[in-house]
């Protein structure tokens, strides 16, 4: 696809809706339809509100991004302190505030939420998205469906503390829906969904996830369906979409950038690339909500530090027994628990690294100012 997906994202007007229906009867500023709240305007100090601007990424690309604010759209480039840390940088979804004069961003403020991974290959993260509100983890209902990568895309959002949905799209292609609701029995507490994504009434129920005002992530993994979804809560093509390979239903990457979308609704809907590796880090509190029902379980295990395999007296152990846990879902607990403790202590080795990296940078620096000084 030569065409960026950018380029199709549509402008906010000022005292219009996103896609040029007509003004709703509440007034809403531009600001507000971005989702300003009092959270992020509680953070601008006296001098902040006269001399600068706040706006909002839309789109980040290599050398710059395009925010929207009060004034409109416009681009900023990529450049500066503001830049230079890969776990801080401004993502989309960030609020920055930009000097009414120069038009350069002064700072980034506090985020409300924040997804991020370990990025592939790499020993940091991998920034997602800032400030996002309500999340739809898209599956199908096909060979797709995985319900430990639910759980691990779940253990990510609750750790941003955002509400959840699942969506399990293609339902019109399989009418055995009973196996989906099967699986779930261990998440009675996570809405589900199961839709045909271009019928628009099938899609009602998910429009109260994107709300004016608000931000909504699409996530899940490439051919689920996401774009297609989003194009029917946008109620417009906004995204280009494409089929699955029909030998193993999987997907072909259709979204080539994280971008914002403005809706008619008055919300924005967060598309990105499916990710192929959704490596946990630093999530330890989002896990443990996942896993509650195992987390409550181990508190009534004869020994404290029970590792639930073959100690006499564990709860857990009983509760698969008996059919009320899932030995996969055990499994998985593990299996993320390992993974979270690994990548967490890569990234704090790989910090302390850089720290004292940037102290020997500053040592040697200041050692040559003073020999300057002394000649």
């Amino acid at each position: 696809m030569s065409k960026s997906l950018i380029s199709r994202r549509p402008t906010f007007r000022r005292g219009a809706s996103a896609a040029g229906a007509t003004t709703p009867a509440i007034s809403v500023s531009p600001l507000q339809q971005l989702g300003w709240k009092p959270f992020f305007q509680q953070q601008l100090s006296l001098d902040e509100l006269n001399d600068c601007q706040p706006v909002k990424v839309m789109a980040v690309h290599r050398s710059q991004i395009e925010v929207s604010g009060e004034s409109g759209e416009e681009t900023v480039l990529v450049s500066g302190a503001l830049f230079e840390d890969a776990a801080e940088r401004p993502t989309v979804g960030d609020w920055l505030l930009l000097a009414r004069d120069s038009r350069k961003p002064v700072r980034r403020l506090e985020r409300s939420s924040l997804f991020k991974r370990m990025a592939p290959g790499a020993k940091q993260v991998q920034l997602i998205a800032a400030n996002v509100d309500n999340v739809l983890i898209v599956s199908s209902c096909n060979q797709d469906f995985n319900l430990s990568r639910v759980e691990r895309y779940l253990a990510l959002v609750k750790e941003a503390g955002c509400r959840a949905c699942l969506v399990l799209t293609k339902a019109d292609l399989d009418e055995n829906h009973d196996r989906f609701h099967d699986a779930l029995k261990g998440h009675g507490d996570l809405p589900v969904e199961l839709i045909n994504a271009l019928d628009s009434a099938s899609v009602a129920p998910l429009r109260e996830y994107c709300r004016s005002g608000e931000t909504l992530a699409l996530l899940g993994s490439s051919g689920v369906g996401k774009s297609t979804l989003l194009n029917s809560l946008a109620g417009t093509e906004l995204a280009v979409t494409a089929g699955i390979r029909e030998d193993d239903s999987k997907g072909r990457h259709t979204t080539r950038h994280r971008a914002l979308y403005p809706i008619v609704d008055g919300g924005l809907i967060l598309d990105s690339p499916g990710m192929r590796e959704l490596a946990l880090a630093d999530i330890r509190e989002g896990l443990e909500e996942t896993f509650a029902d195992i987390t409550a379980l181990s508190d009534m295990c004869r020994f404290a530090d029970c590792a639930h395999e073959s100690e006499p007296g564990c709860a857990v152990q009983r509760a698969i027994e008996a059919g009320e846990l899932d030995a996969r879902r055990l499994h998985n607990w593990r299996k993320l628990e390992r993974e979270v403790a690994r990548n967490s202590k890569t990234l704090a080795e790989s910090r302390a690294a850089d720290r004292s990296l940037s102290q020997l940078y500053r040592s040697v620096q200041n050692h040559a100012r003073a020999n300057k000084n002394r000649t």
